[in-house]
């Protein structure tokens, strides 16, 4: 792909970041996306078919500027499955008020848009496979107890990771960012540990 082309590319994910954050779940059609990169909607189809490959793409762009791999690091090169379900527990739930505009959109849409609820899953997924990672560690050092078997145990870690959990105990409570990765280690390591 030319540099023109990862340029147009950049433009159109950037501007549906902006739109996604500033619609708050309004929706977001091509056509926004097209006027606020300063392009026509058919170059945007060019780069992006559907909109719901534009969708996952532009939650890719937004996970590859804010370094998310450096941020999984500390859990994914952990020894332990305690420091790795520590570690992925900090990276995650600090890394959720820096996605939370983007997110609050997706999850707004999702019920009427399928390309919002595509681009949520996919993030989503993503989450589950660090969980599974996490609770996998645990259950390799003898760790895991509570009589559940892996799969149930990453549902557990997963739900309590949520986005609309962070959502509920840091806006709705006014729980401090801090408060909240703390409790969520406690809570991750009694149910998943004993």
């Amino acid at each position: 792909m030319s540099s023109n082309n990862d340029e147009t590319r950049t433009r159109i994910l950037n501007a549906a970041w902006t739109l996604l954050e500033s619609a708050g779940g309004n929706g977001v059609r091509m056509s926004d996306i097209a006027k606020t990169a300063g392009i026509s909607r058919q170059a945007v189809y060019l780069h992006f078919p559907t909109r719901a490959e534009l969708l996952i793409a532009t939650t890719r762009h937004i996970d590859a500027l804010k370094g998310v791999d450096a941020r999984l690091q500390a859990s994914r090169s952990a020894t332990s499955g305690l420091e790795r379900l520590d570690a992925f527990i900090d990276a995650w739930g600090n890394y959720i008020p820096e996605i939370y505009g983007v997110a609050a959109a997706l999850l707004a849409m999702q019920d009427t848009d399928e390309a919002a609820r595509l681009a949520w899953a996919d993030r989503m997924a993503a989450v589950r496979h660090g969980c599974k990672a996490a609770v996998t560690a645990l259950k390799t050092d003898g760790k895991l107890t509570g009589g559940h078997s892996t799969n149930e145990a990453t549902d557990i870690l997963w739900a309590l990771l949520s986005v609309q959990t962070w959502a509920h105990l840091t806006h709705d409570c006014g729980w401090p960012q801090r408060r909240y990765v703390a409790t969520m280690k406690e809570l991750a390591r009694k149910a998943l540990t004993g």
